[in-house]
């Protein structure tokens, strides 16, 4: 038996997003057709839309589904640079973004010449207000995560939509990992934003809340007009061009619906088994610090560091013991690299890579958190006794 405790990397899809799936896959129209096989796959689509966007706190029309977390980075990013204004030529990129966004920012550095301000983090984390304002002047777009997704610590979303408001720059907010844990309002942290600046794109995507993979969505304010990623066809806005994938937004719309739902019940529990999870840790090893904002984080969210434990020989003696769980580093082309986020906070290369990244989600126990905290120990001390040996 597998104790999963890797949700932030994906979360079991719902019985009840899989049901709607497979009711709207069996219709079998193409949503840009007018005849009326056509027209039934539109009315599911359009419901879906709707459902979302009730849960996102937006207008169904600001909904364009994507293929996933990914895409819908890379329309927001991409898209607001091309469609900037004359003189405008960089980005704010706060430090310990997702690879999403870094690497989409990187290519735009070097295929399009925009210049990157970045913006530091504090040490748990969190990006800080007066540095992330300073960056904004005359920016072309600006990206922030409304909570990261390695440390878990939340931002201060409304207030870092303001600052791009009173500076006149449209803000992409990543809320991949933030959506069905902490409240997501696209209307209300938009405030008195007009046209294309302040808050003027948010990303969520579907496998990270119990839906489908393949499955993500881009909010787009009324008054942004982002150059599209692909070219095709005038569905979405113009801004996403492609048959519309009905059965995985229906499946999307009933897995956001049923996360809000249980939100605030499952962030309190979730929040006390991480609690539990991380005085079991330190009472059974000793030498690991939690690093991100120790209160105000992601309530499934335990980020730890091992002193002289790498956490990739952690994560190999963990998945020996049938537990799941993730590193805080990123492996590019086979070869392990340091968390950039534990570097952001000021850590050493080192720290960033004796990190574990231990995420709850709705099916997690009691019974896991105590499986977990029972393996540590001789997984701690393998891991350490390799170490030394170095």
């Amino acid at each position: 038996m597998v104790v999963y405790l890797d949700h932030a990397a994906t979360a079991p899809l719902r019985p009840e997003a899989r049901d709607a799936w497979l009711a709207a896959a069996g219709v079998g129209g193409n949503a840009s057709s007018i005849h009326g096989a056509g027209q039934a796959a539109r009315r599911l689509l359009e419901e879906a839309r709707e459902r979302l966007a009730a849960v996102l706190g937006c207008d169904p029309i600001e909904v364009v589904f994507t293929s996933g977390g990914t895409e819908a980075v890379n329309l927001a990013l991409k898209g607001l640079w091309w469609a900037r204004p004359r003189g405008a030529d960089a980005v704010v990129l706060p430090d310990g973004e997702h690879h999403a966004t870094i690497d989409a920012v990187a290519w735009l550095a070097a295929h399009e010449g925009a210049a990157v301000r970045p913006v530091a983090l504090d040490a748990v984390g969190r990006i800080g207000h007066e540095t992330f304002g300073a960056a904004l002047g005359g920016a072309a777009v600006a990206t922030a995560l409304v909570a990261n997704n390695e440390v878990g610590t939340l931002n201060a979303a409304a207030a870092l939509a303001a600052l791009a408001a009173d500076a006149g720059v449209p803000l992409h907010l990543d809320a991949v990992a933030a959506f069905g844990h902490v409240p997501v309002a696209f209307s209300r942290w938009r405030a008195d934003a007009r046209g294309a600046t302040g808050l003027a794109a948010l990303s969520v995507s579907a496998h990270k809340i119990g839906g489908p993979t393949g499955v993500g969505a881009l909010v787009v304010a009324r008054g942004a007009t982002p150059d599209p990623l692909l070219h095709g066809g005038r569905q979405q806005r113009g801004l996403r061009a492609g048959t519309q994938d009905v059965a995985g937004a229906a499946a999307f719309a009933v897995a956001a619906e049923l996360a809000e739902a249980e939100r605030e019940g499952e962030a309190a529990r979730l929040a006390a088994l991480r609690d539990r999870l991380v005085a079991g840790v330190r009472a059974a090893v000793d030498g690991v610090t939690l690093l991100g904002d120790p209160h105000d984080r992601l309530p499934g969210n335990a980020h730890l560091l091992f002193d002289d434990a790498a956490g990739e020989t952690l994560l190999f003696l963990l998945d020996q013991a049938g537990i799941s769980v993730s590193t805080g580093s990123a492996c590019q082309a086979g070869v392990p690299e340091p968390s950039h986020v534990v570097l952001a906070l000021g850590r050493s290369d080192d720290d960033a890579r004796h990190v574990l990244r231990i995420t709850l989600g709705r099916p997690s126990t009691q019974a896991d958190v105590d499986a977990f905290v029972a393996a540590l120990p001789d997984a701690v001390a393998r891991a350490r006794a390799a170490h030394a040996r170095r």
